[in-house]
This record gives structure tokens, sequence and C-alpha cells, in this order.
């Protein structure tokens, strides 16, 4: 691949990094990333992918912009209300840098869809405000050998973890099955600044593994109080060996084996992503 004049000008920055160089942002520019939940977690991940030069980008959403979705959800505007998120993420992606690929999914991801639509990805973020769609994704991602970053936020505060097929642990792990009674956001409350970060580290981690660039939080869970401004790093280095999907003997096997863990069954299923 050569890059041209303004792909230089434009990732000049990036060729000074050692980690990443012109090497690096080629790779980038042949990469595909999937971000799944066009919300507060999608809006600075979009935004990130797109200015880093991820050459071909994934956005899934059924949602449509809504006013109480702007005080967290940067990548909309007040113009952008009533329009289907995906489209309006698409165009303030290609206002940002018209030089990459856009992929939009306006239909729900479900049991049914996902595995189709993850395929052709080389990296997926979660992006999503309910566990029982965040259980699908880990599934999908987990069954299909696909690496992943995940994220979640209420409040002030929020965690962060990377899957890489068979080098840590994966959401079940460490959650078990769908803790169908967790708080939203829409319940409890989110600040946007603090989700914002949470979002902007799922980028940085979809950049690192697609330059091989430092080190992923792969084995480890990132946890962050925007209250305190603490932020901690917990190692978890190993699968859990009973884990459902991607344990020694797996009681999941395919979608359909727990397709009711991944039905929306607590507060409304309209899927306001964060």
């Amino acid at each position: 691949m050569v890059l041209n004049q303004q792909q230089a000008k434009r990732y000049v920055r990036h060729f000074a990094l050692k980690e990443i160089g012109i090497s690096g942002q080629k790779k980038l520019l042949s990469s595909k990333v999937l971000v799944i939940g066009a919300g507060g977690l999608g809006s600075p991940a979009i935004l990130y992918l797109t200015a880093a030069g991820v050459g071909t980008l994934g956005i899934a959403d059924a949602d449509t912009v809504d006013c109480s979705n702007l005080q967290r959800q940067i990548i909309h505007t007040t113009a952008a209300i009533g329009m289907p998120k995906t489209l309006s993420a698409e165009k303030a992606a290609k206002a940002l840098n018209p030089d990459i690929t856009i992929k939009r999914y306006d239909d729900p991801v479900t049991s049914e869809n996902i595995t189709s639509i993850i395929t052709e990805y080389d990296f997926i973020l979660d992006c999503t405000d309910r566990f029982e769609t965040k259980f699908l994704i880990n599934d999908a991602c987990v069954l299909a050998q696909k690496p992943y970053a995940h994220a979640g936020a209420v409040r002030f505060e929020g965690q962060a973890m990377t899957y890489v097929p068979q080098e840590g642990p994966c959401l079940r792990c460490l959650m078990g099955d769908v803790p169908h009674d967790a708080a939203t956001c829409k319940e409890v409350g989110v600040l946007g600044a603090a989700v914002g970060v949470l979002g902007s580290i799922q980028a940085l981690e979809a950049v690192k593994y697609l330059t091989g660039a430092g080190e992923l939080l792969c084995g480890k869970i990132l946890t962050f109080n925007g209250l305190t401004m603490n932020m901690r790093v917990h190692s978890v280095p190993h699968a859990d060996r009973e884990c459902a999907v991607c344990g020694k003997n797996p009681r999941i096997r395919s979608l359909s084996d727990q397709r009711s863990d991944y039905q929306v069954i607590s507060c409304q299923t309209g899927g306001e992503t964060i």
C-alpha cells in the first residue's frame, strides 16, 4: 500500500510514534473494525477510529437520535434528532475523514444475525448498554474467535476489558450469566465525560490490537471512577475453566443454546445505547 499525499499529511503524527509509524498506519488503513452501539461509548470510539484512519468502519445501531442522547452521545447533533444513529454517525465520520469506508447496520443485532455481521471484521467494539446484548456480543466473538473490547458505564464510573481468543478471560469468565436486574444509565444516570473516557479506551485498544503497539487489557479489567479519579487495572490472567462459553467443557456451543439470555427483559426494550 502506498500512502497518497493527503494521507501522508493527515497521519504524520502517527508516523512520529515508533510504535506505529508508517507501517502501523498502513495496517490501520487496511483494517476493519465494527462498533456495535453509536451512543455514549460508540461516539468517541467512532470518532477516534475515524481520525486514526481505520479503513473500514462498521456501525451497528437500530435507534434514532433523541434529544436526551445529546448530553453524552457527542457524535450526534441537534439537527440529527429523529435521524437513524448510524446515518448521523456516518455523516460525522465522513466529515472528519472522507477517506474511510462506512458500513451501516440499522437492524437490531440479534443471535440470528450477529455471526454474519462480525465475520468480516478484524476487531469488534461492544459499545452497548444492556448486559443481554453485551453477553450476546461476548458469546458470538468467543465462538467466532474474534477479538473485541468491552466497556460499560453508569453514573460516574465504568470498566473496560479486551478479549483475545486463547489469551485471556471473556466476559462470562468474570460475570457468569447475564445479570438481568443490573441498573441502566436510564435508571441511575450517566455523566457524558465519564462514559467518553471508557469509549476512548475502547478505541485505543482497537488501535493497539491492529498495530501491535503496547499491551492490551487482555487478562485485565480496568475500572474507572470519575468522582475520585481513581483508575485501576486488575489482573485476571486466566480464563475460567468452568466458563459456559470458553471453558474446558462449555455448555454454550452455539448462540441458539442460550438464546433466552439475549432477550432484554429489564426496564424498557427500546435499546437506548449509553
